[in-house]
């Protein structure tokens, strides 16, 4: 078997027959698709078994435990030598498989980046091509300043994969960064192609809250991950944390100042940019209309491009 689609799946029943479809008519036929019905409520389990009469399409049922656990449910019961990600919401461009296949076995690679669209047709950027030193996207991923897809759009060697998928539950929010950056603390070989390969759709509604229980632990394992090359990444860790206090500032929370984050990111380091010196120096009330302004130019900027 040449590649193993996971699908994790929770209460998606209105996207999975257009996400499958798209998936078995890959250009490839020593495929499987992995579906992992992660405990829907919706009726997504029962679709899935309706739909599974292709023999590439493996379905399986789980207690809701998260999707990171759903991924790697998937990837422990995949015979494919590769991996892709897809989530239930998106879909696979044609031939994508055919073309993600094609990259890293030519070059050797242990993970192949592509580009993706978005379901109106916005076409991502292309910011990298070619190799690329994981270090350098560790450091944008980190530091949210990643314009490349982290997770799906790209095909893993199944073997690099090991140990990257055990992110507690808790972390319902920013997972997929953490496991990719897992990945790249392996040093593995990085191969960036201009290929748009996936369709990911705006807009679909979930539940997800952000708590300062969940950010702080979610820093002690991003901290740990980053060990082996501290030194390199401190930088861009606390920039990190930056960014998620300006999140929760920007939603009225004024008290993780004191409650997390001066303890947290005590001096700041060398490296961070001045607007977000700006913002920690000041007050939260005061802080709170620069985020506000900063976000709505960017939001201008973007909606121009």
């Amino acid at each position: 078997m040449k590649i193993s689609v996971i699908v994790p799946i929770y209460n998606k029943v209105e996207y999975i027959e257009r996400c499958f479809r798209q998936l078995l008519a890959q250009d490839m036929d020593d495929i499987e698709v992995v579906a992992v019905d992660d405990g829907s409520t919706d009726g997504s389990g029962d679709l899935c078994d309706q739909l599974s009469g292709d023999a590439r399409l493996r379905v399986f049922h789980t207690p809701n435990q998260g999707v990171t656990a759903a991924r790697r449910y998937g990837v422990e019961q995949a015979q494919g030598e590769y991996i892709v990600f897809v989530d239930s919401d998106d879909e696979l461009l044609p031939g994508a498989l055919r073309t993600l296949y094609d990259a890293i076995s030519q070059t050797s690679a242990d993970e192949v980046i592509a580009t993706f669209c978005t379901h109106n047709g916005i076409q991502s950027p292309v910011v990298y091509q070619g190799e690329v030193n994981p270090t350098d996207l560790v450091r944008a991923i980190i530091a949210g300043k990643n314009r490349f897809p982290v997770l799906w759009a790209a095909i893993f060697r199944r073997t690099i994969l090991e140990g990257c998928l055990d992110t507690p539950r808790d972390i319902i929010e920013g997972e997929d960064k953490l496991m990719q950056v897992m990945v790249l603390m392996k040093r593995p070989r990085v191969w960036f192609i201009t290929d748009c390969v996936y369709r990911y759709t705006l807009g679909v509604p979930n539940t997800r809250r952000r708590t300062l229980e969940r950010e702080m632990l979610y820093d002690r394992l991003l901290r740990q991950t980053l060990a082996p090359q501290w030194s390199e990444l401190h930088s861009a860790f606390v920039l990190h944390q930056l960014k998620e206090y300006e999140k929760f500032i920007c939603d009225g929370h004024m008290e993780v100042r004191h409650n997390y984050y001066i303890k947290a990111i005590g001096t700041l380091p060398a490296g961070i940019p001045l607007y977000d010196r700006v913002v920690w120096a000041l007050p939260p009330l005061l802080s709170r209309p620069v985020i506000k302004l900063y976000r709505t130019i960017i939001q201008i900027k973007q909606h121009r491009l």
